[in-house]
């Protein structure tokens, strides 16, 4: 492994995530809050340890696939632990455990939160969860490749190929680093008119702001113990639904669109599975919850608004129950949590991508099986996918089931029933944040013991990165040198 080049990206990741505390800080102080002592002094900190790290440059950039992936790993660890310590010195959330649990919760966007009262927080800790999830929904790797020339290159497509969602990134990406600003640059734009658009309909300029950093980073975390539901007004709402949508989507379509390539976004073909999987489950949803709200403009709002929340893997809520939803509408929510997002995009899950090439896989083996002679092969938007892409996606569905059923099986531990346990893993392993039970639309992590939420935090680590980081850094042949 080149350990020197993986330390001084991690030197890169303080430094960020130093200047990113100051957000804190600056708030704090508008305020009048005495708790911005904490992000000011833990920022500098960080900024001057980084600093150091990132003056020592290596001789060269080179990296492996193994050290793109251990990199990124230990970035996401690293910040998200140094991420907690305002959180837990200023006593906000007096346990480091729980502390850190809420900072992985922020930066991998999966919203779950052990707090049981968010408004009693301060505006400046309430504000730093909001900015850990707008760093952390594109990427703090591909921050680094957009701001550090010399992470192009082999070492920029290994580090991409660890952060990024999605079955595989492709291999002949050119000019990685202009690729990396395009979409920090869209990212931006679309929080940027998010806002506006929430601040046209009257909401406060914090709220708007940090609504929309947890909507473009599709998290979740909101500043109200009622989330969405704080504030009563369908303007508002079907806003932030809108845009869950819209950052649930791969984010080339957006390139294609500023390129002013519109003919080539129809032949996207996750696009329109995913906004199909939208439509189906809305018009479901709606039907099935008509009984809970006898109106059917509310009905169809609470299945949008939940059928873009779940999907986009943001687990915004509207402050209702859904434990009080039928079957049905359950067992829809739970589907759609799993299957996620688009690759490409802020969202968790398995991902839409993966789920067509795993149809197109089985209907492809019954073909052969009616016609042993006949060549098959699987497309996706027209194009063939390789053997190896198929491949590594079935083993992908492998590893994803057995996390699932060994961190079911050990959150059983708790006591709790079937549908919590399971539910809160796949909410946390999806980084969606609200499951049932216990950790319904109206419930929290809290009473969970520190075995489970240690279970939950590697789960959200190992969703956010698509699981092989998260493993690669337990083994030991990873550690070895070059």
């Amino acid at each position: 492994m080149n350990k020197r080049t993986v330390i001084y990206i991690l030197g890169w990741v303080l430094l960020i995530e130093g200047l990113a505390m100051q957000s804190g800080t600056i708030c704090g102080l508008w305020y009048r809050e005495a708790s911005y002592i904490y992000f000011l002094l833990i920022g500098l900190a960080l900024i001057l340890v980084g600093g150091i790290i990132v003056l020592r440059k290596p001789k060269r950039f080179h990296m492996e696939r193994r050290d793109g992936f251990a990199a990124t790993a230990l970035s996401w660890i690293l910040l998200s632990g140094t991420g907690a310590l305002p959180l837990w010195l200023s006593g906000s959330i007096p346990s480091f455990v729980d502390a850190f649990f809420e900072s992985v919760s922020g930066f991998t966007t999966t919203g779950a939160t052990i707090l049981t009262d968010i408004e009693a927080l301060d505006k400046c800790m309430l504000l730093w969860r909001s900015v850990s999830h707008f760093l952390g929904g594109m990427g703090v790797i591909v921050f680094l490749l957009a701001l550090i020339p010399k992470l192009g290159g082999n070492a920029g497509i290994n580090l991409m190929k660890a952060e990024s969602t999605g079955p595989e990134v492709d291999k002949t990406m050119p000019k990685l680093r202009n690729y990396a600003i395009a979409l920090y640059s869209i990212y931006i734009g679309l929080t940027f008119i998010e806002t506006i658009m929430l601040l046209c309909g009257g909401m406060y300029f914090f709220d708007a702001v940090t609504t929309a950093m947890s909507t473009a980073g599709t998290g979740g975390f909101s500043a109200y113990n009622k989330s969405m539901g704080y504030f009563d007004s369908y303007y508002l709402q079907g806003v932030v639904a809108v845009f869950m949508m819209l950052f649930g989507v791969n984010f080339y379509v957006y390139i294609l669109i500023l390129t002013k390539k519109i003919k080539s976004i129809f032949k996207v073909e996750e696009l329109w599975w995913y906004l199909g999987i939208v439509v189906f489950s809305t018009t479901v949803i709606a039907f099935n919850i008509y009984n809970n709200f006898h109106n059917a403009f509310d009905s169809f709002h609470q299945s949008f608004f939940y059928t873009s929340s779940i999907l986009s893997s943001t687990g915004f809520c509207l402050g209702n129950d859904t434990n009080e939803w039928p079957q049905l509408s359950q067992t829809i929510i739970c589907i759609i949590t799993c299957i996620g997002a688009c690759a490409g995009s802020t969202g968790g899950g398995f991902k839409v991508s993966r789920i067509i090439i795993l149809l197109k896989e089985i209907r492809k083996e019954f073909r052969i099986f009616v016609h042993p002679r006949t060549i098959q092969t699987v497309k996706v938007s027209g194009k063939k996918v390789s053997h190896e892409v198929v491949r590594n996606v079935s083993v992908y569905l492998m590893v994803y089931i057995l996390i699932v059923v060994v961190s079911t099986a050990l959150i059983a531990l708790n006591g709790y029933d079937f549908t919590t346990n399971l539910t809160s893993v796949l909410a946390t392993f999806n980084n969606t944040g609200p499951g049932f039970g216990i950790v319904g639309s109206a419930g929290n992590y809290a009473s969970f013991s520190i075995f489970s939420k240690i279970v939950f935090i590697f789960n959200m680590l190992a969703g956010r990165l698509e699981i092989y980081p998260m493993l690669l850094i337990f083994m030991p042949a990873a550690w070895k040198k070059n």
